[in-house]
């Protein structure tokens, strides 16, 4: 019998230190051979450690959310072999296999950061057995329903087998809701009732989100401007290219004002650029690595469209589709998470009537497309007159590091954007 000292093993080049982001073992468990004990976030990556030997863990090196050095004890492990012979062979594997990098990259237009949590999984079900209460019949009965419908229901002091399950047989929400509504006598708290107070330690991702903003808003002197454009134009000929686009991808607004943005920036270099500014020095890109701000279920991603001005609409909605989708699963490399020298951030339909994006460090410039909205406006008869007709509308939000873009530039280029916006024709131009 012997122990063996798991140390953080090094997970990458210039990484001092990682944070614990999840636990899968705690003291006492007993551990396989490559079993996963817990998952890190570096600077760059989130990263799966798994244990070079079987055993017991006798202790662990911290509580989720503490950074521990690269070579510090992570896990103590109580093995049945000889402690030297176990401790030899785990050290080399543990070198050669240090863990396998799930995501990395910057998080959108609100701030910078190198890595990304795992993909959050489906919220899983859990059965529990309702036993007979006094009285009843002895019979056991299943009741299928997710954790937090279970916490709600032991909170409220339902038994859940009391609770007609929706059709599929699983107590969801809406059917505790219901449940409540039909049994307001019976001593339940409303279902509108509020929640007790929730404290939330601040790790992994949101952490990185939330020290990446702050950096972004210290160091970046951010100004926005705002613009209204007139799509009408743009939407029908959307519409049309969808009628005919067989099987290929459904356009959204999106590979639209990608491509406006991409044929406009080449006259204006100082926004398609990044900003060192401990060196003093601006880079100005001559391609388009376009960023591309992602809601995903541990936070807001960018991924990128690399080269987005050598790429038509329909290949845009292809690669836009793709990214989206390996964001949100953990699934996008670190290639593709990094690199962006533009950023576009937009909420679709919950767009609001302006924002004002923080800049994707070290970016200096970000679009923002808002919601779009029917209004009535005057418009030219043809005759030397005017009209009132329904017109859609647009406001676009660009977000620059104002320590090298002027203003007269920002709006410049917004401008000339308005102009390709509301003359679609020309992004089918060569």
């Amino acid at each position: 019998m012997g122990t063996f000292t798991f140390r953080l093993p090094d997970i990458g080049e210039g990484i001092a230190e990682a944070e614990i982001v999840a636990w899968h073992v705690a003291v006492g468990d007993v551990v396989a051979e490559d079993g996963r004990v817990a998952d890190l976030m570096t600077d760059k990556a989130t990263v799966e450690m798994e244990s070079p030997v079987s055993g017991r863990i006798v202790s662990i090196a911290g509580e989720v959310g503490d950074v521990i050095a690269i070579g510090s004890p992570l896990v103590v492990i109580e093995t049945e072999g000889d402690e030297a012979e176990v401790g030899a062979e785990a050290e080399a594997e543990a070198e050669a296999e240090a863990g396998v990098e799930v995501a990395s990259g910057p998080l959108t237009g609100s701030g910078r950061a190198d890595a990304v949590v795992e993909p959050a999984l489906a919220e899983p079900l859990v059965e529990t057995i309702a036993e007979p209460k006094n009285g009843d019949s002895p019979h056991f009965s299943k009741v299928l329903a997710s954790p937090a419908v279970r916490a709600r229901a032991a909170a409220l002091g339902i038994d859940l087998a009391e609770v007609k399950p929706s059709e599929e047989g699983r107590v969801r929400h809406a059917d505790l809701d219901q449940f409540l509504a039909y049994n307001a006598g019976g001593g339940y708290r409303a279902a509108g009732a509020a929640r007790a107070d929730e404290t939330v330690r601040v790790i992994g991702l949101r952490r990185r989100i939330a020290e990446n903003m702050a950096a972004a808003k210290r160091n970046i002197p951010h100004f926005t401007y705002v613009e209204e454009c007139d799509v009408t134009a743009l939407e029908a000929m959307r519409a049309q290219l969808n009628d005919a686009r067989g099987a290929k991808p459904k356009l959204t607004m999106l590979p639209l004002l990608i491509t406006a943005i991409c044929r406009t920036l080449p006259d204006f270099p100082m926004l398609n650029a990044r900003y060192d500014d401990e060196a003093g020095v601006v880079t100005r890109h001559g391609a388009v690595h376009l960023g591309m701000a992602t809601q995903t279920s541990g936070g807001l991603m960018v991924p990128v469209i690399r080269d987005a001005q050598d790429r038509n609409l329909w290949q845009l909605a292809s690669e836009i589709a793709r990214l989206a989708e390996a964001a949100r699963m953990g699934t996008a490399t670190s290639a593709e998470l990094s690199g962006s020298t533009i950023t576009v951030t937009s909420l679709g339909a919950l767009g609001g009537v302006a924002t004002t994006p923080v800049i994707n460090r070290p970016e200096v410039a970000i679009i923002g497309p808002n919601r779009i909205v029917e209004r009535p406006m005057f418009v030219a008869d043809g005759m030397g007159g005017e009209r009132i007709e329904k017109r859609k509308l647009m406001n676009i939000s660009i977000s620059c590091d104002h320590r090298v873009v002027d203003g007269w530039d920002a709006a410049s280029y917004v401008q000339a954007l308005k102009r390709l916006i509301e003359t679609p024709v020309l992004l089918l131009a060569d």
